[in-house]
C-alpha cells in the first residue's frame, strides 16, 4: 500500500500526467479545486512585508485528505493528524515555490520558504494557512503583481471575489486592482513567446501563469 503521503503528493504534484494527454490549455482539466484569499502587507518604508495565504479546498478532495490522514478512524482530524497533513502538503508545493508569482517589473521576486504551513478541517473542509516573505527587501516601484497559479495545471486555486485579494499599507502614489485575464486575449498578447511546446505541453513550460488572477500594484514615483 503506498503511504498517504506519497498519495497526496502525487495529487498535487503530478499534474503532468493528466495535462499531456490534453492538446491545449484550454482543454486542461484541474483535478483539485481551491477558493483562495490574499493579504499583502506593505511596510511604511514601501517593502513588501509579508503575504498570507488561505486557501480552502472543494469537497470531494476534502474527504479525500480524510480518508488518507485519518489513521485513527474517528472521521476527523485530530492536531497530530494536521502536523502530518501540513508538513506533506508543504513538501509536496515546496518545487513549485508554494504554487506563489510575485513579480517587480516583470521580474520574478525570490521568495522565502515559509516558516510554517497550517493545515486546519473547519467544516469538514481542508483549510491552508501559510505566511511568506520576499528573500531580498521588494519595495513597490513602477508595477508590482502578486498571485497564486499551479503551473501543473493540476490545482485550480483562484479568487473568487475581488475583495479576497487584497494589500495593506499602499504607498502614497500607487494604486492596486484586481486583475482576471481573458484566456484568449492571454493568449494573443503573449504569442511571441508562447511556444509549441506550451500548446503541447503547458506543465513544461511555466506559463500558465498569464492565466493567473493576480493583484497589481502600480506606482507612479521614479
Amino acid at each position: 500500500m503506498p503511504r498517504s503521503e506519497d498519495c497526496l503528493t502525487r495529487r498535487m504534484a503530478l499534474a503532468a500526467v493528466a495535462a499531456a494527454l490534453l492538446p491545449s490549455p484550454a482543454n486542461a482539466h484541474p483535478h483539485v479545486f481551491a477558493e483562495a484569499r490574499l493579504e499583502v502587507t506593505v511596510a511604511p518604508d514601501g517593502t513588501v512585508e509579508k503575504l498570507a495565504h488561505v486557501w480552502r479546498f472543494d469537497d470531494v478532495f476534502s474527504s479525500t485528505v480524510l480518508m488518507e490522514f485519518d489513521k485513527n478512524g474517528d472521521l476527523k482530524l485530530d492536531q497530530s493528524e494536521l502536523d502530518t497533513l501540513g508538513q506533506t502538503i508543504s513538501d509536496s508545493i515546496a518545487e513549485y515555490k508554494y504554487f506563489q508569482t510575485v513579480l517587480s517589473d516583470g521580474k520574478e521576486v525570490a521568495m522565502a520558504k515559509p516558516a510554517h504551513l497550517v493545515a486546519d478541517f473547519p467544516d469538514n473542509q481542508l483549510l491552508i494557512m501559510f505566511e511568506s516573505k520576499p528573500e531580498k527587501p521588494m519595495k513597490l516601484h513602477h508595477k508590482a503583481s502578486f498571485g497564486i497559479y499551479d503551473p501543473t495545471f493540476y490545482t485550480a486555486i483562484d479568487y473568487l471575489n475581488d475583495s479576497d485579494m487584497h494589500i495593506t499599507g499602499v504607498p502614497k502614489g500607487c494604486t492596486a486592482k484586481v486583475v482576471r485575464p481573458n484566456p484568449d486575449e492571454a493568449i494573443a498578447a503573449n504569442q511571441a513567446t508562447l511556444t509549441d511546446a506550451f500548446f503541447n505541453d503547458p506543465t513544461g513550460t511555466d506559463m500558465s501563469k498569464i492565466f493567473a488572477t493576480r493583484l497589481e500594484v502600480t506606482c507612479s514615483q521614479n
